[in-house]
């Protein structure tokens, strides 16, 4: 389609407005500095830039790691997209972080492991989580967030990420051989709602806490805006601070609604299904 000429100036600013949100169309994610480097607009003018798409829906910052990223309502998501996930649930992460003060990840399940998303920990006063880059890989049978997967996911999904333990080696995945210890945790972690972590497990993906202890305790839930467990969303702290049924009985509530605000958003956006 070709525009008439029109006696008028171009809108300088929208201009390079326009050129940053292409650019973040074409790379889907960047910092500062990357968009820096890209447009050759100064930094001040991105960050105004960046702001006033932010306050148009049209561009979001993740946690994490700092970086902007296009809206889903901008773009073409892809199957195995989970950009929509980060972009819903930063926001609530951030409300969770500022009323409670204790860290929180969002994770997702992958073939045999959880991977971390994005987390609040930056924006927590009490305790900051060690630096972790996204994309961190976590136990599936040891981690509080692994185990609320594997209670409340499908039968289907269960069986599958248990078959692939099996075959891994080592004592991070014993427990994948012992079908009554596997009945007892979907049963019990689904009795109480939410998954704890394993008595032996201290943070490490395959050392247990006898050889490595980040000396935390963390509870999870599952995200289901449908009936698919699309990931978790854990509370963690330090141990010394308080025990796991203090910090249930405080803030359980607390995370519960964060899960429920995330699936309510995902249902609005009709993403999730």
């Amino acid at each position: 389609m070709r525009v008439r000429e029109y006696r008028v100036k171009p809108i300088e600013s929208l201009g390079r407005g326009l050129q940053v949100l292409h650019v973040l169309q074409e790379v889907r994610s960047a910092s500062l500095h990357d968009l820096h480097l890209a447009t050759g607009i100064p930094k001040p003018t991105l960050t105004r830039i960046l702001y006033t798409a932010h306050q148009h829906g049209l561009v979001w910052q993740r946690m994490v790691d700092g970086a902007f990223l296009p809206s889903h309502t901008q773009r073409r998501l892809e199957p195995d997209d989970d950009a929509w996930l980060v972009e819903i649930a930063s926001p609530v992460l951030d409300d969770l972080s500022r009323r409670l003060q204790w860290p929180s990840v969002l994770a997702v399940p992958r073939l045999d492991y959880m991977e971390t998303l994005e987390t609040n920990s930056s924006r927590t006063y009490f305790d900051a989580l060690p630096p972790r880059p996204r994309g961190f890989r976590v136990n599936m049978l040891g981690s509080a967030s692994g185990r609320a997967y594997l209670a409340f996911c499908s039968r289907q999904e269960f069986d599958a990420v248990i078959a692939r333990l099996r075959h891994k080696e080592g004592a991070a995945h014993g427990l994948a051989s012992d079908d009554e210890a596997l009945r007892r945790l979907v049963q019990s972690t689904r009795e109480r709602g939410y998954g704890i972590r394993a008595p032996d497990f201290g943070g490490d993906y395959s050392r247990p806490r006898s050889e490595v202890d980040d000396g935390r305790e963390s509870i999870a839930m599952p995200v289901r805006p449908q009936e698919r467990v699309v990931a978790t969303i854990n509370l963690t702290w330090r141990r010394q601070v308080m025990s796991t049924t203090g910090m249930v009985q405080r803030h359980l509530g607390d995370l519960r609604a964060a899960v429920a605000a995330v699936e309510e958003r995902a249902r609005a956006a009709g993403l999730g299904g």
